[in-house]
């Protein structure tokens, strides 16, 4: 009985890994350039560094800002405005012909302090853009996040299922031991088994993250349809603002009614986060954790008085935690470091995985195997 379990977790975790694999080993060798998109951004120059200033310069008037991102691309709007929850010397704008407008967006970073142009990068070419779509969507859009999100799903299955049929075979053998000689069937397996137990946490983490990223789409148009809904209806039909007000008089409104929080991201009047009479600001808390959540307050673009309110659900708070802890952004440079370690074993793991896939193809590797191990 116990045998015919373990023959079912064997199968479960066999064709569960060997499904993912191929996609598993595409998404660990994207991601580990996008552990260091900081990095490397800055060396392609589609990162841009705010200068040094003496400590406590105090923040230019955000009505200042957004002119000289509107300057850098004429005949432009700004549609979203924000600030990396670690770097608040900068803004990043994102600007189109229109507040409606779905094409392409142009780029602008403006010095937070100064209100200087600093930079007009391009997000949608070069090597860390190609990464990311192959990582995120393997430019399918929707579908490809959903189709990755499946394989990351099996992913997990496979972690479970290993990690069950791991427990009989520690008992047998001494923890972390690699036995046989180079290239032997039983190397391979003990060597699968220990990398797959040490990166095994990381691993489950990072692909349950990796589902939650896939239905990030959904899970923001839900958000918007239910509660960024609730917060706009009262206003709906009412005369929108014939300009938008001072943008810095909103945000100082929406900062007040939320003592200890600041602006992460603003959506301008008219986009599909916000309304066309109201600023839709998130802020966003000062600790580690606080710093990833978000809080959404609407301020009447002309009178710069706060609207509405609200506490953002558990399930864009879960989004909101996952995207970072998925690419160990948490702790600077070394989890970013450990991170990347992990990853490596992760590809070790999965070739490992279909070495021994392929070569128990062959019966004779086979009967040795299952003598050792049944």
């Amino acid at each position: 009985m116990k045998n015919q379990l373990l023959r079912r977790w064997r199968l479960v975790h066999t064709w569960s890994s060997l499904v993912c694999t191929v996609f598993m080993l595409l998404l660990c060798a994207t991601g580990l350039p996008l552990i260091f998109h900081d990095e490397i951004g800055r060396l392609t120059g589609t990162e841009v560094s705010a200068p040094t200033l003496p400590p406590g310069t105090p923040a230019a008037d955000l009505d200042r800002v957004r002119a000289s991102a509107t300057r850098a691309h004429p005949g432009t709007v700004p549609q979203f405005m924000y600030q990396e929850s670690d770097d608040d010397t900068q803004w990043l704008f994102t600007l189109n012909r229109s507040v409606q407008a779905r094409t392409e967006p142009a780029s602008a970073i403006v010095d937070a302090r100064t209100a200087q142009l600093l930079g007009q990068p391009r997000y949608d070419e070069g090597f860390m853009f190609l990464m990311f779509r192959l990582h995120v969507d393997l430019f399918a859009g929707l579908p490809g996040r959903l189709f990755l999100g499946a394989m990351g799903l099996l992913m997990v299955i496979a972690v479970i299922s290993g990690a069950v049929l791991y427990a009989p075979f520690a008992r047998k053998t001494a923890l972390g031991a690699v036995r046989g000689k180079p290239g032997d069937l039983t190397r391979w397996l003990d060597l699968h088994n220990v990398l797959g137990i040490v990166t095994l946490v990381w691993t489950f983490v990072v692909a349950a993250t990796g589902v939650v990223n896939a239905l990030s789409e959904l899970v923001l148009d839900h958000w918007k349809n239910e509660q960024l809904a609730t917060l706009i209806a009262p206003y709906m039909g009412q005369p929108a603002a014939p300009s938008s007000g001072s943008l810095q008089a909103a945000v100082a409104a929406a900062r007040a009614s939320a003592p200890g929080m600041r602006p992460a991201i603003v959506a301008f009047p008219g986009t599909e986060f916000a309304t066309p009479y109201h600023y839709a600001i998130f802020l966003r808390g000062d600790t580690p954790l606080t710093a990833r959540l978000l809080k959404p307050v609407l301020v009447d673009a002309r009178t710069a008085q706060v609207a509405a309110s609200a506490e953002a659900p558990w399930y864009l708070n879960a989004l909101l935690l996952a995207q970072p802890l998925h690419f160990g952004d948490y702790a600077g440079m070394p989890m970013k470091i450990v991170w990347a370690a992990m990853d490596v074993l992760c590809i070790a793991i999965l070739w490992s995985g279909l070495v021994l896939w392929w070569r128990r193809r062959r019966p004779t590797e086979v009967f040795a195997l299952r003598s050792q191990y049944l």
